[in-house]
């Protein structure tokens, strides 16, 4: 079989195994995940194993599939973003702003503003507050309308008057 149809199969896999797990079916979704990677791995069945993990509290687990996902595809943002949010979810805010400026540069990568609103998220937290702000307006300039980034440079705003 050719590795065009392989990917193919591969990726229809994906997309059944996203459906279940957005029921909250995550075993099934992580049994379809696995066939997917085993026809043909793809940084997005990598990705979504991991975010699938990250539900059952597996962090560990759910960032060692995205370091996967960018070894097959270094270009798709999500693994980079994913890491930054999971090392967030553990403390470790000073590592999380290396993969999220990561994040920033994937040529490959929906939703982009995802990573300026978590880089942002911990700015605001660390109490550089220019600096969250300038992230929070950088995902403004992808998604105009994102209120919690609107919500976000006016409560930080006032903090600065």
């Amino acid at each position: 079989m050719s590795n065009d149809f392989l990917k193919q199969r591969a990726m229809e896999l994906w997309n059944e195994a996203q459906e279940l797990q957005l029921r909250g079916r995550l075993e099934g979704a992580i049994g379809l995940y696995n066939k997917s990677i085993d026809i043909f791995p793809t940084a997005e069945a990598h990705t979504f194993r991991g975010w699938a993990f990250s539900f059952q509290g597996r962090i560990d687990d759910a960032i060692e599939e995205c370091k996967q996902a960018i070894e097959v595809d270094p270009s798709f943002g999500n693994p980079y973003n994913d890491i930054g949010s999971y090392l967030i979810a553990q403390g470790s805010l000073d590592e999380a702003v290396i993969w999220l400026e990561k994040a920033k540069l994937a040529e490959r990568y929906d939703p982009r503003h995802f990573p300026f609103m978590n880089l942002g998220r911990i700015y605001a937290a660390k109490g550089f507050l220019l600096r969250a702000i300038t992230e929070f307006e950088g995902a403004l300039a992808i998604v105009p309308d994102e209120p919690t980034c609107i919500a976000a440079v006016s409560e930080l705003r006032k903090c600065l008057h």
